[in-house]
């Protein structure tokens, strides 16, 4: 049996799988964080939510690269993506604060895409930080 968990493909696969549950729940939490609902805004054509949401997506992705790349046993992953992902979601709220003069999810649900795209390039430069403190 310990043959069949130390083959590489079966390893690859058991590490996609753990990604793809964290990816989902990583995504549920900003769901319940954000005042809009994501994926009903952008069915309806809301770029501004889709560039925050694909910078969210990749910005967790990436995270979970660097502890897959950075740790043996998936559960060292799992416990390290937990932490980028809260450092992430962390900087999330940075930007909120850091702008006193207006809501970010107010102006994303309105579609403003300048703000849109901000938070894409912050959730992915984020997690080029966050990723490469990953032990």
């Amino acid at each position: 049996m310990s043959d069949f968990w130390g083959n590489v493909f079966i390893e690859t696969a058991a590490r996609y799988s753990v990604a793809v549950l964290s990816l989902v729940v990583f995504l549920i939490i900003f769901e319940l964080v954000t005042s809009y609902k994501n994926w009903e805004e952008i069915r309806n054509g809301n770029l501004s939510v889709a560039m925050a949401t694909g910078g969210k997506i990749f910005g967790i992705a990436n995270i979970i690269r660097y502890s897959i790349e950075h740790n043996d046993s998936i559960l060292e992953s799992i416990v390290w993506s937990g932490y980028g992902f809260l450092l992430l979601l962390f900087g999330y709220f940075i930007f909120e604060f850091l702008t006193p003069t207006y809501r970010i999810d107010q102006e994303i649900e309105k579609d403003n895409r300048a703000v849109g795209f901000i938070s894409l390039v912050i959730s992915v430069g984020f997690s080029y930080v966050i990723g490469s403190s990953i032990q």
